[in-house]
């Protein structure tokens, strides 16, 4: 063993003895030298990183807040939505009654199932790895590895331990406390799935609701605009502010169903916009092959991501990639030109 050793360490004056955590062997290191990596197996090690996690469970417990409201906002715009809207539609339509039905059921179980999905299933352990004697790790096999202090074993380069699941997750995305778990290899394609589907379901319930909510409205009580030569005689500030007034004043005799289908519209739209900015930004991650954390650990570097849309179907598993008619749709273009 002393052997190999002098193989792969180069003493310096000034030097400590340390162990690999990778493999086992003693390394000869300079007494400045903050991270080190194993000239054998490849393992990276970081003398002065400690272990620290005093605020697990408070953030926990944060996380099942935050399940909890997002499930009873969810089950909300289901139920108080089918409610508060199918009345008004069957009124109008026995045909659009039974079509509203359908698509929400759709929608509901989707956003539900996708949401569970990513809730609950595992976000992703990094495969098991034989590590700790020489004979039994090979060079190169810990190949810039390093020693998760928490879980008490090797982390991947691709690894990121979070400390609120208490684990290493593989490809972590970030961990997100609306769902009280991670994003990971396992689970970011539900991640995903789930706030397409409920970027949809938000947009059918306010669009829904906007159109229930216009039927049962009490007329307009506001008669001002009935003197002094009628609606052109006024400038347009003073227009908004009597149509503002007069629906405000209209509104206090407004029903309980229309009360909910009001909040159900201002809480959906409110809602769609902050899910379609975190939808375009995971879409956009994707498009350049990226996660959340290693965009943010590439910052500063000359490291440029592949940005093609194939990764975006290689991401949802398509087995026939429309990016490859691309390039033939690109060369017919050009040859007719």
């Amino acid at each position: 063993m002393a052997e190999l050793t002098e193989q792969f360490v180069t003493e310096v004056a000034g030097d400590h003895e340390t162990t690999c955590w990778g493999c086992g062997l003693s390394l000869l290191l300079p007494s400045y030298s903050l991270v080190f990596k194993c000239g054998w197996c490849g393992a990276v090690t970081k003398p002065n990183e400690q272990k620290c996690d005093k605020y697990y469970w408070w953030r926990r417990l944060r996380d099942r807040c935050f399940v909890c409201i997002l499930l009873v906002f969810i089950l909300f715009v289901i139920c108080g939505g089918v409610w508060a809207v199918y009345p008004i539609i069957f009124s109008i339509s026995y045909f659009y009654g039974i079509f509203h039905l359908i698509i929400t059921g759709i929608l509901s179980t989707t956003t539900v199932s996708m949401f569970i999905l990513s809730a609950f299933r595992c976000a992703g352990t990094p495969p098991l790895i034989e590590w700790g004697s020489y004979p039994v790790v090979g060079k190169g096999h810990l190949e810039n590895y390093t020693f998760c202090h928490y879980c008490s074993k090797p982390k991947s380069p691709r690894a990121h331990h979070c400390r609120t699941c208490g684990m290493c997750v593989l490809d972590m995305d970030h961990h997100c406390p609306f769902i009280g778990n991670c994003v990971g290899a396992a689970n970011h394609r539900h991640f995903v799935a789930f706030l397409i589907s409920a970027v949809i379901s938000t947009v059918y319930a306010s669009v829904m609701s906007a159109y229930a909510v216009l039927h049962i409205w009490p007329p307009l009580m506001d008669k001002s605009f009935e003197h002094s030569g009628g609606i052109n005689s006024y400038p347009t500030w003073r227009i908004l502010k009597e149509i503002v007034f007069a629906l405000v004043n209209s509104a206090v005799f407004l029903s309980m169903r229309g009360l909910i289908l009001v909040y159900l519209f201002v809480s959906t739209v409110s809602v769609e916009i902050g899910l379609s900015a975190l939808l375009w930004q995971q879409l956009y991650y994707i498009y350049e092959g990226k996660t959340f954390l290693s965009h943010l650990s590439s910052r500063g570097s000359n490291e440029v991501g592949e940005k093609d849309c194939k990764n975006i179907f290689q991401f949802f598993g398509c087995p026939y990639s429309v990016s490859r008619c691309l390039p033939i749709w690109r060369s017919a273009k050009k040859h007719k030109k």
